[in-house]
């Protein structure tokens, strides 16, 4: 059965990463995020997952606008996923800016054709500046990179979960064995 040339794509997936992550392929680029309110972090991962490298810093516009420069940076890179930092309150609970962050998703599935994994980011614009501050980047510089340096930072937190979890499955099939 075919959908009329006019239906709307059903949504993609927004899962957290754990459960993102057996559903995605062995191999594939990802493009991480880091959301905020006048900007957008953007990072990618090679398709063997090994790097994450800052992208550019997307200055937010209007939604659509915002979300077809992300599809186009993903298409670019034949990305098979998303990685969306949820800030997450330090307790664990979800506030006013992980639910925004939440319909953000909801939103950009609606458009993007990929699944969206959602990764705990608690901590890491602040890692990151500390560790530009540490590097002698001026004020100024850290305000422009800041996010992009961040959505690294996410992305390869949930690059190291992966690896984890490829790893102790492969242990757990061997043991098996």
């Amino acid at each position: 059965m075919t959908s009329p040339p006019d239906a709307v794509p059903a949504p993609a997936a927004i899962l957290a990463l754990a459960d993102l992550a057996p559903l995605l392929p062995a191999r594939g680029g990802l493009i991480g995020l880091d959301l905020g309110t006048k900007t957008i972090g953007v990072a990618a991962a090679d398709p063997d997952r090994m790097l994450a490298t800052i992208i550019e810093t997307v200055k937010r516009t209007k939604f659509t606008a915002d979300a077809q420069r992300l599809i186009a940076l993903a298409n670019e890179r034949k990305a098979v996923a998303f990685i969306l930092g949820l800030p997450l309150n330090m307790d664990g609970s979800e506030g006013p800016r992980a639910q925004a962050t939440r319909a953000f998703a909801r939103n950009f599935a609606r458009m993007s054709g990929r699944p969206i994994g959602l990764w705990d980011e608690r901590l890491s614009t602040a890692a990151v500046e500390r560790v530009l501050v540490e590097a002698d980047v001026s004020r100024g510089r850290r305000a422009a990179v800041i996010d992009q340096h961040a959505a690294a930072y996410i992305l390869d937190g949930a690059l190291n979960f992966l690896r984890h979890r490829a790893a102790m499955a492969a242990r757990e099939a061997e043991e098996k064995s």
